[in-house]
Order: structure tokens, then C-alpha cells, then sequence
């Protein structure tokens, strides 16, 4: 197959690499190269076109009038960008998209997205899905966002992954990735994260940390 990746892509989950194959042949898309930094999609640009990420990391970011900026989420291969924005009422994107690194799209227009999901049905449930997860994984991160402190947040991350995964033992990206996801400097991160440890709250090595007292994380969010 051309773009490997793309069999691990949520949209063409469980649909055959060869009937794939034969899908895109079909319909119309391009490839395009970005560069690091360099911003795909703009805020409030007409949303006209899906992206589909085939190698490194892009970033939505929201910058206000005032200055400041949010890193709201950070998209890897096989992921989608602007499916959201392109199906709103709106049709605008609401962030800045930008490469973290050297990246590869592969962008369709809204329309050629439609005609590709009127062609195979579990295309179109697939996109229904990511759709929703999208939808509720943004209103966490708003709910994330909504907390000031930084053990609020940290505090917040862990409950929710507890909860969705039924376990107490939390795999985190390194804390670089996660203070870039709970919008905080590493260092703070990492000065919060002792004090929950000091405060027997939390265990942390390596990649995991053990929630030790949930009931404590959970007054953390009462604060």
C-alpha cells in the first residue's frame, strides 16, 4: 500500500487494504509536505479541506486578543485534522494548526470526504465516531482548562484516565508531552508532582503513575 499508515487510521478501520486501496482511487485527495512550525490550517479560514496526518505531529493552538495561547490538542499519524470545523455549522476553523515537526498530510475536500463516506458505509460510522469521541474529549479539555492550579489539573488528568480505563496505575507521555497538555511549564509540573507524592497521594516512575488516594485527588478539585 502506498500510505501504511493510513491502515491504522480510525476512518478506515475495519475496511480492507485492498478495498482501501480502491476507495482512494476514486476519489479525489492530494499530497502535501509541511515543514516545522509552519501553520496548515489557519483560524476562522474557510473549513474546506480534511486532513489526514501520515508522519509527524501538528498542534491546534488558540491564541486570544491579549496575547496568550492554548495548546488544545495534538494530532499523530493517522489522525485527522479539520473534520470537525468542515461539518459545523460554522464551516470556520476555530484554532491555528501547526507542525510540530517536518509533517505529511493527505488533504481531501469536503466534498471528496462526503462522496468517499456515500461510498462505503463503515467509513461513514467511523467518521460518525471520531466525530463524537472529538466532541467529548474537547469538552474535557475545556473542563482541564478550567482549573488554575497546576496540581488542579494534574489532579483532573488522572481522575478522568482512572475512570475511562478502570485502573490506578496511569501511563503518561514524558513530562514535557504532559505539561504540553495540561498547558503548564515542565518544571512546575514536575515541583507538583513531588508535592502529590510527598502528600502520599500519588506514586510516580518512569511512564506510570499510581493513584495511591483518589478520595485526596478528588478534594484537590474541591480547592
Amino acid at each position: 500500500m502506498m500510505y501504511p499508515i493510513l491502515s491504522h487510521c480510525i476512518l478506515f478501520k475495519d475496511v480492507p487494504l485492498v478495498e482501501l486501496e480502491e476507495r482512494l482511487e476514486e476519489i479525489p485527495h492530494h499530497l502535501q509536505q509541511y515543514k516545522k512550525n509552519e501553520t496548515i490550517l489557519y483560524s476562522l479560514e474557510d473549513a474546506n479541506r480534511i486532513g489526514i496526518l501520515l508522519s509527524g505531529r501538528v498542534q491546534s493552538q488558540k491564541t486570544f486578543p491579549n496575547g496568550s495561547q492554548i495548546n488544545v490538542t495534538v494530532r499523530h499519524p493517522g489522525e485527522m485534522i479539520g473534520h470537525g470545523a468542515a461539518f459545523s455549522y460554522s464551516r470556520k476553523y476555530p484554532c491555528d494548526v501547526i507542525a510540530l515537526e517536518e509533517c505529511s498530510i493527505m488533504i481531501f475536500k469536503r466534498e471528496d470526504m462526503l462522496l468517499l463516506m456515500q461510498k462505503d458505509i463503515r467509513i461513514l460510522e467511523n467518521f460518525t465516531k471520531e466525530l463524537a469521541s472529538s466532541t467529548f474529549m474537547l469538552q474535557q479539555r475545556l473542563e482541564l482548562l478550567s482549573y488554575n492550579g497546576i496540581a488542579q489539573k494534574a489532579a483532573f488528568y488522572l481522575l478522568t484516565k482512572q475512570r475511562e480505563l478502570n485502573i490506578n496505575k496511569i501511563t503518561i507521555p514524558s513530562m514535557t508531552k504532559w505539561a504540553m497538555i495540561l498547558n503548564v511549564s515542565r518544571p512546575s509540573l514536575h515541583r507538583e508532582i513531588k508535592r502529590l507524592e510527598n502528600e502520599h497521594l500519588i506514586r510516580s516512575h518512569d511512564h506510570v503513575i499510581d493513584i495511591l488516594d483518589k478520595e485526596g485527588l478528588q478534594d484537590i478539585l474541591s480547592k
